[in-house]
């Protein structure tokens, strides 16, 4: 970087909070006391709606750069870089403003779509690393143009970039979650956009990885210590995670658990090994892929709990890992796909009258574990190994129960990251090439423990289909 003293600064833009913090440019280190953050409250509604107002999430956002200024933290900054949430999308109208809210991955409106039997979803998925689920553009584009005229679409990061250098663009890693990018091309793709009725100069270009741009003159004046420092196209948040939790190779799986969780691994994208039809596949930039798989119940699952049943304490306190009777199967969010589980599908079995608050938040954690494992062992196979884990996100910087939960369903040793902020800390290591290790500590599984997860698995996953079942009645 030929402006820095050793600074980054990362915006990191969640579905709970938008947050600015800077960093060390050698390691990605936060640094003590330099982050701002703005809580985000999403709206949701009858119907599937969950969406973030644009105007107030973009101020909030600068408020946040605002604060880090009056504290005499912009100073010396060499590189702007961005991690953001996948998967959202805002209708636009040919002076580019915005005819929706921002819709989340959360939101479950979209259109049905029925193309034939000359559709091959299975080619598809494996060109896209993506399906046709409401989750992407593919879907929603359809679905917007069916209420509205659009005349664009940009997904949260663009706009934020477009906002702060004028300049509305993508990245690949960003592209990839719409479920419309061929990742061997790095391009949109043909089929995709033929499907959501589309031409690729409807949606953002795609910039390589190198591409840098600069803050507007306005914001320049706002904040003059990042005049001409390079603004990096930003990188997907389940990408990043990986990245700055130390997941950045094939060896090592990264489980990330904050407002959902997912199991994901960073691998090359030459001679990516064949994509099986329940995980996913993104990419982190222009050589690099990530595969896994996402669930929409973890830490938001946990503190709707630590509220509803008004826990004295965040932790299930006197229940050891895998005795809870309770049995959770956390489909309260529904699922991601391919599954189709409706929100609102969340199941406790084995209640009792004499069961406690704590017995029935272990119960819906040991859930989440379990839904994370299953995941996890999918990688193992198409990886050819027993992967490594790297555990990071909140929810597991938060609670050493969950950490230990982890541990035992996974049946092996796991590395704990020593940073909270790994999704900021990710996309700096992308943007500059650096490879932080985890630093935390290392925790191994104690046998007791993973026999009793062991022991209810099979229960569970016999639950589990019959919470699926149900849930299509």
């Amino acid at each position: 970087m030929t402006k820095t003293e050793g600074r980054v600064l990362a915006l990191d833009l969640g579905t709970s909070s938008s947050r600015a913090l800077v960093l060390s440019a050698d390691d990605a280190a936060p640094v003590p006391g330099a982050l701002a953050r703005h809580k985000i409250s999403p709206t949701y509604a009858t119907g599937g709606s969950a969406t973030l107002d644009l105007h107030e999430y973009v101020e909030g956002l600068l408020g946040c750069l605002d604060e880090l200024q009056q504290n005499g933290h912009l100073d010396g900054i060499g590189a702007i870089v961005l991690s953001s949430q996948w998967h959202s999308i805002v209708a636009l109208d040919n002076k580019g403003d915005a005819l929706t809210p921002v819709i989340t991955w959360a939101d479950t409106r979209s259109v049905d779509l029925d193309l034939g039997s000359s559709f091959d979803e299975h080619a598809f998925h494996a060109r896209t690393g993506a399906w046709l689920h409401r989750l992407y553009w593919t879907r929603r584009i359809p679905w917007l143009l069916s209420s509205s005229s659009p005349a664009t679409f940009a997904g949260l990061p663009d706009l934020v970039l477009e906002r702060l250098t004028g300049e509305r663009v993508t990245s690949v890693s960003v592209a990839s979650g719409t479920g419309t990018l061929d990742l061997a091309t790095g391009l949109y793709d043909d089929e995709a956009l033929e499907i959501a009725q589309v031409k690729a100069d409807r949606l953002p270009p795609i910039v390589p990885t190198g591409w840098t741009g600069t803050l507007s003159a306005e914001y320049g004046r706002r904040w003059p210590g990042l005049v001409g420092v390079p603004v990096h196209p930003p990188t997907g948040d389940g990408a990043a995670s990986n990245v700055g939790s130390g997941g950045y190779d094939e060896t090592t799986a990264a489980v990330t658990v904050g407002t959902s969780a997912a199991v994901r691994v960073v691998h090359p994208i030459d001679d990516a090994p064949e994509l099986p039809w329940e995980l996913w596949r993104y990419r982190v930039d222009d050589k690099r892929a990530v595969t896994g798989m996402a669930f929409s119940a973890a830490g938001n699952v946990y503190a709707w709990l630590t509220s509803l049943l008004r826990l004295e304490s965040d932790e299930p306190v006197g229940v050891p890992i895998g005795a809870s009777r309770v049995i959770a199967i956390p489909f309260m969010a529904g699922t991601r796909p391919p599954a189709t589980v409706p929100s609102g599908s969340g199941v406790f079995f084995g209640l009792s009258f004499d069961d406690d608050a704590s017995g029935v938040l272990a119960g819906a954690l040991q859930g989440a574990a379990l839904e994370v494992d299953r995941g996890l062992r999918m990688l193992d196979a198409v990886f050819g190994r027993q992967l490594d884990v790297v555990l990071g996100g909140g929810s597991i910087d938060a609670s050493a129960w969950l950490r230990r939960c982890a541990t035992a369903t996974f049946g092996r040793p796991t590395t704990v990251c020593a940073e909270a902020e790994v999704g900021a800390r990710g996309a700096a290591a992308v943007a500059l090439g650096l490879s932080p290790a985890p630093g935390g500590e290392h925790l191994t599984p104690v046998d007791a423990e993973v026999e009793r997860v062991a022991a209810l698995r099979s229960r569970y996953e016999r639950l589990r289909e019959l919470a699926i079942q149900a849930s299509h009645i």
